[in-house]
């Protein structure tokens, strides 16, 4: 036989062979992958330019159920797990259209001013530090009852405050309103769209001191309960006292208006902010330790440990306390991921099966996202999921390949900070450095002086202070949580003064995060070899972060504030206003100026610049006095003209008053012929639910 003839087969029939053992490991392992298919679904709804009509979800429908079809006849068994794929897949994007719409409210279509009434729902702080009000039940003066937006949120600016305002008070105020504004450049965060699912159609601010309208009625459930938080935050503020009383609430209500702004920016920059959130770290520190310490009461019982299934009990009020947890913290994603982690783990101890798995991880995903499917585009849930997939993937090949073994048993726990700490801030790093445009050099370090130290100190001390506060004897648990906060405090302060503590970082393209994302996947959920493949995807990947071009020029959707790319950085046309726009720009860049810097990085006047980007002359002129033969003479002169404040159709390229007001901010790119390229936000985003580009106005 001619070996030159057989040899190809044989090769192919070797990579088959390959191929098929691959396959066969995977058996048992694919149900992690079901959230993932879901939620690529949820991914391809947003990422949709226009809203599917009815034709096409029922199209999509009737593809579902035949795809499902599939998978149930016996003559196409072998390809049943890509028909549940593709049919988990479709299913994601029909349920978060009927999510969308199932949330629909009011929108708030012009800038109002005038009286503001209405109930408080929730009670934070802004970026800069303002009090924030989230009114429901609101009324606005000369605004129909179906035209009133369901939710509105209001800064308090200026001398007031809101001192004794709590959750379920009537409240009145006089403020600015306006429609939730869109991304600030072609492709940035989406505020409208993030709005739109929290039912919040306007949010302003107001200079006029709040005043309590009448006497709130009686509060219901959701309403007592932040009343509760609200309450139990201020006693432990007062209770424990010092920089530590307000982290302290943080970490046990989820109530975070209290931390100073230094000390947020001092845990941001060290990694530590995830202590802040009430998530898997706390709620499995406090449900263990309940577990444990019923456990440990049993066992000085023995006669009534023999007779009762001790491990059981334990679970179960471990379970009822993370509940209880859960509701006073205020059940956001990272703790409905949190609570639904443990919820699998002690429901299984008490059906005797093994806990903790990634197929727990998968199932606490899903119901996350049948919950709310919004989340998955959130840095909470991409953060919290990442974490805790890598740390169960890693941990249980930590057990496969038995390198406990290879350590004496008292290093056991020096190991784990250490490997949770690195396998955790590697696995949330893209996400940090994609939402928040940074990356903390030290925040292993820092984790791994703090986190020991949170589930040593701060969480038992936190539980032996609630239960013995009933007979006044809660000071040590109190002193232990005092003791515990000051040192993780003054770790983030030291470890975010050293040299390099922080880089910046620009925003990666669109489709970075996804891919990084599908390589993390296959490396943690993948069985064997073929593992090896997600870890080069994240490598190549993440090579290519900063190869997306970033905007030659950017406008914003007001049309006051111009940023241009130059070699020392965007230079700005002012250097107050638009502040919010002006940060963005400077983060998504990756520079750490501020806008005063940036604004002096070249000589342009407020209102007027011309430029040249490559070889597009580009003009910039906010004036209200334009007369039709300036314009004229603009677009005959320049490749580019922007007129925010000119109100009629150009005869040439550009932008003008209405444009900006329907189509956002404006980025021009240059291509490869150096000739502009113009982009507005809603050309990217289309006619969607929350973009307002299909409701009249």
């Amino acid at each position: 036989m001619d070996t030159s003839t057989v040899e190809p087969w044989q090769r192919l029939r070797v990579a088959q062979d390959f191929a098929a053992a691959q396959w066969h490991a995977q058996r048992g392992a694919l149900l992690p992958w079901a959230p993932v298919c879901f939620g690529l679904g949820i991914g391809l709804y947003f990422a949709l330019p226009f809203e599917p009509s009815v034709a096409q979800v029922q199209a999509l429908g009737i593809a579902t159920l035949v795809l499902l079809a599939g998978a149930l006849a016996p003559a196409l068994y072998a390809w049943r797990v890509g028909f549940i794929s593709l049919a988990l897949i479709l299913c994601g994007v029909q349920y978060t259209g009927w999510r969308a719409q199932s949330v629909a409210a009011p929108v708030l279509q012009f800038r109002y001013y005038g009286p503001i009434e209405g109930r408080i729902v929730h009670i934070d702080r802004s970026m800069s530090d303002k009090i924030r009000l989230t009114l429901d039940q609101v009324r606005l003066r000369r605004v129909s009852p179906d035209r009133t937006p369901e939710r509105v949120r209001v800064s308090l600016h200026g001398s007031p405050n809101a001192p004794g305002l709590k959750h379920g008070d009537l409240i009145g105020t006089t403020g600015h309103l306006s429609p939730p504004s869109g991304p600030v450049e072609p492709g940035g965060f989406d505020f409208q769209r993030k709005s739109w699912f929290e039912r919040l159609g306007a949010v302003g601010y107001t200079r006029i001191p709040v005043v309590r309208t009448r006497a709130p009625p009686e509060a219901g459930l959701g309403l007592w309960i932040g009343q509760t938080r609200r309450w139990l935050a201020e006693v432990i503020r007062v209770r424990v006292g010092g920089p530590e009383g307000p982290f302290a609430a943080a970490i046990l209500t989820g109530e975070r208006s209290g931390i100073p702004r230094d000390a947020l920016e001092a845990l941001r920059a060290t990694n530590l902010a995830h202590l802040l959130a009430i998530s898997g770290l706390h709620m499995g520190l406090l449900t263990g330790t309940v577990f444990a310490a019923i456990r440990l009461g049993f066992a000085f019982a023995p006669g009534v440990a023999l007779r009762l299934p001790v491990k059981k009990i334990a679970a179960v009020v471990a379970l009822l306390t993370g509940a209880v947890y859960l509701a006073l913290s205020g059940a956001n994603v990272a703790t409905q991921r949190a609570f639904l982690m443990v919820a699998v783990f002690f429901v299984a101890i008490c059906l005797d099966r093994r806990a903790l798995t990634l197929r727990s991880v998968a199932i606490a995903a899903m119901i996350v996202l049948l919950i709310r499917p919004e989340s998955l585009t959130s840095p909470g849930f991409q953060m919290s999921f990442a974490a805790t997939t890598a740390l169960v993937a890693a941990f249980a090949s930590w057990r496969d390949f038995e390198l406990n073994r290879r350590f004496p048993r008292w290093l056991h726990p020096v190991l784990g900070v250490l490997i949770s700490s690195l396998v955790a801030g590697l696995a949330t790093a893209p996400y940090g450095a994609a939402h928040f445009n940074q990356i903390a050099h030290y925040g292993l370090l820092a984790n791994v002086l703090s986190v020991p130290v949170m589930g040593l100190l701060v969480m038992p001390g936190a539980l032996i202070a609630g239960v013995l506060s009933s007979i006044g004897l809660e000071a040590p648990g109190i002193w232990m949580m005092q003791l515990g906060l000051g040192w993780i405090l003054f770790v983030a302060d030291g470890v975010s003064q050293l040299d390099g503590a922080v880089s910046k970082i620009a925003q990666p393209g669109a489709w970075v995060l996804p891919t990084i994302t599908l390589g993390g996947l296959i490396l943690c959920l993948v069985r064997g070899p073929g593992r090896v493949l997600g870890a080069i995807v994240m490598v190549g990947t993440g090579l290519f972060w900063t190869a997306a071009p970033r905007p030659a020029l950017l406008l914003s959707e007001s049309g006051a504030l111009l940023g241009v790319l130059t070699e020392d950085g965007r230079a700005l046309n002012k250097g107050r206003g638009d502040g919010f726009s002006a940060r963005v720009w400077l983060e998504n860049d990756g520079d750490t100026a501020t806008q005063e810097e940036a604004a002096a990085r070249a000589e342009m006047s407020r209102n007027f610049a011309t430029l040249e980007i490559d070889a597009a002359r580009i003009l910039y002129h906010r004036d209200k006095d334009l007369t039709g033969a300036d314009v004229s003479s603009y677009c005959a002169n320049f490749d580019v003209v922007l007129v925010p404040q000119w109100s009629e159709k150009l005869p040439c390229r550009g932008a003008t008053e209405g444009d900006l007001r329907q189509l956002g901010a404006l980025a021009i790119y240059t291509d490869e012929k150096d000739q502009p390229r113009l982009v507005f936000s809603n050309s990217l985003r289309g006619a969607r639910p929350w973009t307002g580009l299909n409701r009249s106005e």
